[in-house]
């Protein structure tokens, strides 16, 4: 399958430079999978659209301040580094720029109190670095570090917490689950309200959020693992949800991969504790086995993401869509408005 199928024409002003003031106060495109039918309401209506006994399931990764700024302790040029995933103890993978001048030896030193030296040369900017200090790593992070914005947003972001939903909980994200950022705690409470359950499912968005697909055939492209993790009590509210006929609804691709993941892995059977790692990629032609409803943002043309939502709803249904959200002037991506597949 072409990856230019997924293609289409994006204007660059719709693509979301800042989050709205208010954060349910998005817009909201509604997409019937099964006819394509096409609805706009604002994003505070989805209380009106799940219905009791329906699960809405909520990534809970916080995002760490990631993106880092030092000098090469040798030239004293400036290195720029952003991690992506804790390997074991100090080691990270992570990005770095400027890549050619970063080779493994070399050592970045970001004030006095911590240093990295790279161990090992990924491709793309990937490395392998292994970090020294003195005293708690991740109080040093929080005061050296600031938060990985997607490389379109140009502005600094003044409210760190802008960048995480109210629901954050567990570090060692590289990225926000965004599609979850339209929540408020007060919209949470309505839809608990109403009968709606809310599940909570960990996914830490890594490196595959900043690669773009380098080939041309869907089939050939190569998913970089990510750590999710699901507990029992989720698994047992999934497995209710299923029996008594409600709809599960993934807030965000990141929910749906990973309870994709999980019901690949006890495919015919319950859904259980799990955790692990996954580099699940879903794309036309896959046939999902948890999620019935996915609440997302609107993602950028020939991306993974364009192709998970075509899975669900069919790539000529969300070619349409689009078309729709670019005519009526959305807010695309990361910051952009919602769009609730059910």
């Amino acid at each position: 399958m072409n990856v230019d199928l997924y293609d289409f024409d994006l204007p660059e002003e719709l693509i979301a430079q800042t989050p709205l003031l208010e954060r349910s106060s998005s817009r909201l495109l509604t997409l019937d999978k099964q006819t394509g039918k096409v609805g706009h309401r604002t994003f505070k209506d989805i209380a009106e659209l799940l219905q009791p006994g329906d699960t809405l399931v909520l990534n809970d990764t916080r995002v760490i301040p990631a993106r880092l700024f030092g000098l090469k302790q040798d030239t004293g040029a400036k290195a720029e580094v952003l991690l992506l995933k804790n390997l074991e103890g100090d080691r990270w993978e992570a990005l770095v720029k400027p890549g050619k001048k970063l080779k493994k030896g070399a050592v970045i030193t970001f004030g006095d109190e911590l240093t990295a030296t790279i161990e090992d040369e990924g491709e793309m900017g990937g490395r392998t670095l292994r970090f020294s200090y003195q005293g708690i790593f991740q109080e040093i992070l929080d005061r050296l570090g600031s938060m990985p914005l997607p490389p379109y947003i140009k502005e600094t972001l003044d409210d760190k917490e802008r960048y995480q939903t109210v629901y954050a909980k567990h570090e060692g994200s590289a990225a926000a689950p965004t599609a979850g950022l339209h929540f408020t705690e007060e919209l949470l409470d309505q839809l608990r309200a109403k009968g709606v359950q809310i599940a909570f499912i960990t996914l830490h968005v890594g490196l595959g959020t900043f690669r773009p697909m380098s080939v041309d055939v869907v089939e050939e492209h190569v998913m970089h693992e990510e750590y999710y993790s699901i507990t029992q009590e989720t698994a047992d509210l999934l497995n209710e949800t299923k029996e008594r006929g409600g709809k599960v609804v993934a807030v965000g691709t990141t929910s749906c991969r990973t309870l994709e993941t999980v019901g690949s892995k006890f495919e015919g059977g319950k859904l259980q504790a799990s955790s692990g790692w996954t580099s699940i990629f879903i794309y036309p032609g896959y046939t999902f086995k948890v999620v019935d409803g996915l609440i997302t943002n609107f993602h950028l043309p020939k991306s993974t993401l364009v192709m998970l939502v075509s899975a669900l709803a069919g790539r000529e249904h969300i070619m349409e869509a689009y078309k729709q959200a670019v005519d009526l002037k959305y807010r695309f991506f990361s910051f952009g408005d919602a769009m609730y597949i059910y």
